[in-house]
């Protein structure tokens, strides 16, 4: 075999595990250098990867038929001496190209992709970027996990908060499911909390669209344009409300933004971001509301914003720091 058919099939093969790289739910901003660096290595590649794209389209509009040609010619000697019905395994790289695919591309198609979970600890923030182009920023102590299909993008958001930035692309339907409701969208930026059984959905663009997860359960189904707020609590009564919505993505910036909102709350809020807990001393003073703006960033210097916006005073405890009324 000459060198150039050997550089054509290594150009082909490669091609095709980048196809199957980039396909992942969650691709990283190293994956995109790499791959970015690959292309430009040599102009081969770039022609390779643009024959793999069109094979993968190829397989896309019929599956089975290769599926079942693919296997058969597994179960062959040799790949290059039986002729195929379709151009796709001709030429020097073919065989490599064929194999490979084989291996990293179809089974995603046949399968139902696993699901892929993101976390965060205390104190910790992260953006994450799905393959599709969309992008999440997790808050604080947040868990959710992220399956991508041909007809879906799914995301499920167990406990916490994150700010979603969607890639418009009606044949594959962006949904959240939190709370026992779904967040459905097409393309669109907004925010979602599910902390112990309470949800809030913020729209800051597009449209989103939150019903029950199931037709059978209660709740009524609501259309949320921006600057809108759907508020559910633990027994399921919604409100809507009419908010600014950059004051809830503020956490993304380490802004917390409060509106009458109980001390208890609050306190719930930064205890997701410091090692050191806070405490209230007694269920009344919980109930004190708070409104301003609290910035994230020292906790010694956010408890003494705290104490300036309210009549309390903080000592140190056993946990960290305990809240008492002044």
């Amino acid at each position: 075999m000459s060198s150039m058919a050997t550089q054509e099939e290594r150009a082909m093969a490669d091609a095709a595990a980048w196809l199957a790289r980039l396909q992942r739910a969650y691709v990283s901003e190293r994956d995109g250098l790499e791959f970015e660096a690959w292309l430009a290595a040599a102009p081969a590649h770039g022609t390779a990867y643009r024959r793999t794209l069109a094979m993968w389209h190829e397989f896309e509009s019929c599956t089975d038929e290769v599926l079942t040609e693919l296997t058969t010619q597994a179960r062959r000697e040799t790949l290059r001496r039986t002729p195929t019905r379709r151009g796709w395994m001709v030429g020097a790289g073919g065989a490599a190209l064929a194999a490979a695919l084989a291996v990293a591309v179809v089974p995603g198609l046949v399968t139902e992709p696993a699901a892929q979970t993101f976390a965060t600890g205390k104190g910790e923030r992260r953006m994450i970027t799905l393959a599709d182009g969309s992008m999440i920023d997790l808050n604080a102590e947040t868990s959710l996990s992220v399956r991508l299909t041909r007809s879906a993008r799914e995301v499920t958001l167990a406990d916490g908060q994150a700010i979603f930035d969607v890639t418009h692309d009606p044949a594959r339907p962006f949904t959240v499911a939190a709370a026992g409701r779904i967040v459905r969208v097409v393309g669109t930026r907004f925010d979602v909390r599910s902390r112990q059984g309470e949800l809030a959905v913020t729209v800051a663009g597009g449209k989103v669209r939150v019903a029950p997860a199931t037709s059978t359960a209660p709740g009524r189904a609501f259309l949320l344009t921006p600057g809108q707020r759907l508020e559910v609590d633990r027994a399921g009564v919604e409100q809507l409300k009419a908010v600014d919505p950059e004051e809830t993505l503020g956490w993304r910036i380490g802004r917390l933004v409060y509106r009458g909102e109980p001390l208890a709350n609050v306190v719930a809020d930064l205890n997701r971001q410091f090692e050191h807990q806070i405490e209230i001393s007694d269920p009344e003073l919980g109930k004190m509301p708070i409104t301003g703006v609290i910035v994230v960033d020292d906790q010694a210097a956010v408890m003494a914003r705290l104490t300036l916006m309210l009549p309390i005073r903080s000592v140190p405890s056993q946990r960290g720091v305990l809240l008492l009324r002044k």
